[in-house]
């Protein structure tokens, strides 16, 4: 039995740590190609870092308790 592979779609699959290397590899090579992806790539790191403190820090002083959490996984009953 043969993979059937249609045109246009791409055979490689990368997962795991590999798909990590790959996307740091990408990064570095754009970011030194690429001048103005450094300022941007810059500023998106440091939002990201003041978005994941302030959840951090929301989180510390008012964690998610158990009435919080919704039983009915399945509103819609679909699944």
């Amino acid at each position: 039995m043969e993979p059937n592979f249609k045109r246009g779609e791409s055979k490689a699959s990368f997962s795991g740590t590999t798909a990590l290397i790959v996307a740091v590899g990408v990064i570095v090579i754009l970011l030194i190609a690429l001048p103005a992806y450094r300022w941007f790539f810059l500023i998106s790191v440091g939002i990201g870092l003041v978005v994941a403190g302030i959840l951090f820090v929301w989180y510390r002083f008012r964690p998610v308790r158990e009435e919080d959490i919704e039983n009915n996984k399945r509103p819609l009953g679909l699944g």
